[in-house]
């Protein structure tokens, strides 16, 4: 088990850093003849493009996860105080929380793997 927790952590430790590394900067000069062609077909800058769109989506998401496995977290805890030391009912709210978390994570990883690939485009 100290493998896989090894592992999660020097996987997230390296998606953050990723997430942290600056992307690379397009010159002015195409800055302004991408802006000026896409005005030509009748889009101005207060039009949502794809990544913001994709963006935004996956930040509702992950809103709504995390509300959802604090929610589960909170539940296990509740289960876990009123187990009276019944083993299946602690191993049932141990699991609950447990699970919350993993899909917390997997959420989180989610999300800066999504922000990776919208920076890099």
């Amino acid at each position: 088990m100290n493998k896989i927790k090894f592992a999660v952590l020097t996987l997230a430790v390296l998606i953050g850093i990723a997430t942290l590394m600056p992307s690379h900067s397009v010159s002015a000069d195409a800055q302004d003849k991408i802006l000026e062609g896409y005005q030509q077909v009748g889009g101005n800058e207060e039009t949502r493009t794809v990544q913001t769109s994709v963006k935004t989506v996956v930040e509702i998401l992950l809103f709504i996860i995390g509300a959802i496995s604090v929610i589960m977290i909170i539940l296990g805890a509740i289960k876990y105080t009123v187990s009276n030391g019944d083993s299946t009912k602690v191993t049932s709210a141990k699991n609950t929380i447990m699970y919350a978390v993993v899909g917390l994570v997997v959420a989180l990883f989610a999300y800066a793997i999504v922000n990776f690939v919208l920076v890099s485009l």
